[in-house]
């Protein structure tokens, strides 16, 4: 069974985001609460989480597990992208408030491809 386009687009967004996380931690940064230890850490191990549901997806055989893997990652880390939008929305510029906010939508379809990936 060939995967569908929007389980495709999850897949790509994890594998650039997670290369992402890899090489450029300091980009996530905003997403992590203060109150957390080893910001870097839990950058650094969401990033491999990514690499390895984008890996996962890819292959027929693991993709039942990495579909519902990857639809948890991303409910997982909305809590992260709502914190960005609101620290935006206090200091941001309007262009970051306007793109930190329009990503939280985005999450939705990324869910729903990654649930239908493990189908």
């Amino acid at each position: 069974m060939s995967l569908p386009l929007d389980a495709k687009i999850v897949l790509g967004a994890f594998t650039v985001s997670g290369i992402v996380h890899l090489v450029k931690p300091e980009v996530f940064k905003p997403l992590i609460p203060r109150q957390l230890p080893a910001h870097r850490e839990i950058i650094v191990a969401s990033g491999v989480a990514e690499l390895v549901c984008a890996a996962g997806l890819a292959l027929p055989a693991t993709r039942r597990w990495a579909g519902y893997a990857s639809a948890a990652l991303l409910v997982g880390v909305f809590p992260g992208n709502v914190k960005m939008a609101l620290d935006a929305r206090r200091r941001g510029t309007p262009a970051r408030q306007a793109a930190t906010v329009a990503r939280l939508p985005l999450q939705l379809p990324l869910i729903r491809g990654a649930l239908r990936a493990g189908r």
